[in-house]
């Protein structure tokens, strides 16, 4: 059995994981990183980059890099209106530049971005291939977390401070007995890649919207293929597998005629990715040494892809407010529940936000009554355009977008 220590443990090498490592590296802050996986290459993971995190990026002296990636600006979210016609319910344009557009940007890049700059402090290390299997606990209190490699070696690691930052089905969260109240999904999401032909003249990182009865799919587009979320009802997955690779390829050349002419190209069943959506959150984020952020603390809907963005802010509020009682060596359970209290209501609106789409747009279709924008959205879109200004700032910025702290400014 390997026993370490280190200053402040984070469980998850995602976006919130990730930023909350190089922070508190540039504090001076010991803090280790496990991550399960070997490496950062998992597809269909959420790739928005709003404004606020690339703001963020600027502040702590990494923008130029950050633009230097592989990366597309998201153009205006457009919606199908009934008619046969479109409407483009966001202006990003609108808003203050540079940062007035959303990146696209495949998350593995992003995510070893912030590795390497977190790996040039000497106060940060990431252990890859490294599962956490258990809780450390004295007296009541979490010190640290079991683990095992990816070779079967396994050990124990002791942290004055434990962070949860590994996903909607954290094992941190389970080793505490904390469920998170659920809020209803109406839909699942199955992901998949279709070829784009040199020739087809769509906006790079556009995002488009399809309904028709009750099928609904949103459409990515990148420099080489289209991404495609292809939204069912809740739990029909097995029923819709049943159904076979050529009854899917009807259903997309229905929904998507003008890919009718690439169907083909989804091989099999097992090239649909299924994302089993989740919306829900803890009442409490933290207990005695250890903190819960991200979707460890609160599961988002992919609707308004704006869930990244949450998580990195939680990460950005926890760093800012502990990295004194770091420094003192004191992390008190009331220091934890200040970053709740900050990220409590930004988390709130936007899942409340969630729901009224979920309940506007997709629980219509789903019971045969057709889905559709939101009728007061397309009146105020088409009406007063500078209204467009409101969903794009929210969605670009989140409420109570946060700021790099003052000591990992560069």
């Amino acid at each position: 059995m390997i026993n370490e220590s280190t200053g402040v443990l984070v469980c998850g090498g995602g976006p919130a994981g990730m930023m909350l490592g190089l922070l508190l590296a540039r504090a001076g802050i010991e803090v280790t990183v496990l991550e399960k996986h070997g490496d950062f290459l998992r597809d269909f993971r959420g790739d928005t980059v709003h404004a606020s995190t690339v703001r963020l990026m600027d502040e702590l002296g990494l923008g130029e890099k950050f633009r230097r990636l592989p990366q597309n600006r998201l153009g205006d979210l457009v919606a199908p209106l009934p008619d046969g016609g479109r409407i483009a319910l966001s202006d990003f344009a609108s808003l203050p530049a540079p940062y007035n557009y959303i990146a696209m940007i495949p998350q593995w890049d992003l995510l070893d971005f912030l590795a390497a700059e977190a790996a040039a402090e000497p106060a940060f290390t990431l252990w890859k291939s490294t599962a956490v299997t258990g809780l450390i606990k004295e007296s009541g209190k979490v010190v640290g977390v079991r683990y095992r490699t990816r070779e079967g070696a396994e050990g124990e690691i002791h942290a004055q401070l434990t962070v949860a930052a590994d996903g909607r089905h954290s094992t941190v969260r389970q080793g505490l007995g904390l469920a998170p109240k659920e809020y209803p999904v109406p839909f699942d999401t199955w992901w998949f890649r279709l070829p784009r032909h040199a020739g087809e003249q769509d906006e790079i990182a556009r995002l488009a919207g399809e309904f028709k009865g009750d099928q609904i799919a949103l459409t990515f587009t990148r420099e080489d293929y289209y991404q495609i979320a292809y939204f069912t009802a809740k739990g029909a997955d097995p029923r819709l597998r049943a159904e076979g690779v050529e009854r899917f390829r009807e259903r997309i050349a229905n929904l998507l005629p003008r890919f009718a002419d690439r169907v083909d190209h989804i091989a099999g069943m097992d090239d649909l990715h299924l994302l089993d959506v989740k919306l829900n959150r803890l009442n409490w984020w933290y207990a005695d040494g250890v903190l819960l952020i991200g979707d460890a603390a609160h599961a988002m809907s992919p609707a308004g892809g704006m869930g990244i963005n949450l998580a990195i802010q939680d990460a950005v509020a926890a760093a800012t407010i502990l990295a004194e009682p770091l420094r003192r060596g004191h992390v008190t359970t009331a220091d934890l529940a200040r970053v709740q209290k900050r990220r409590w209501w930004p988390t709130v609106i936007v899942q409340t936000i969630q729901r009224m789409l979920h309940r506007t747009m997709f629980v219509p279709a789903f019971t045969g009554k057709g889905a559709r924008p939101p009728r007061p959205l397309v009146f105020m879109a088409r009406y007063f355009p500078a209204f467009k200004k409101l969903p794009s700032k929210l969605i670009a910025y989140g409420p109570r977008p946060e700021h790099a702290p003052d000591y990992a400014r560069r």
